[in-house]
């Protein structure tokens, strides 16, 4: 059975297993419907009838995109799916983005290893990542 990346962000449902699944912090479902209706685009990575993997872009549209949500599920993992997803992510922007555009994300070790074999470097020590968790 093969994988099929398709254009469109998961179900509700899909996205909160798929980060509970990849060992991404889970949301309310509240807060995921919300935040999947202000996607700027997505994709699913699907096996069979199964979404069994995600990545979407967020942002404004024109100056900043966030790339985030990259997950495979762990029994697909290894085989080239998260190059898959970023691929078709990136393919978006250089298509339809300006070419002036400020492309970030947030990585975790060891997964920095993938985002570099798309151009990403790290910022510090010229700017360094920042967050916060709203609780």
């Amino acid at each position: 059975m093969s994988y099929s990346v398709i254009p469109e962000t998961p179900s509700v449902a899909d996205y909160m297993r798929l980060r509970l699944a990849g060992g991404l912090t889970p949301f309310a479902e509240e807060a995921a419907q919300k935040g999947l209706g202000g996607a700027y685009y997505g994709v699913t990575l699907i096996h069979g009838d199964k979404a069994v993997g995600m990545g979407r872009i967020i942002g404004d549209g024109g100056c900043f995109f966030q790339i985030v949500d990259i997950v495979v599920e762990p029994a697909h993992q290894g085989k080239g799916l998260g190059k898959k997803i970023m691929g078709a992510l990136m393919d978006h922007l250089k298509e339809h983005a300006p070419k002036s555009a400020y492309v970030s994300l947030m990585a975790d070790v060891p997964a920095d290893k993938l985002y570099t074999q798309f151009g990403f470097k790290p910022t510090a020590p010229r700017s360094i990542g920042m967050a916060q968790v709203l609780r």
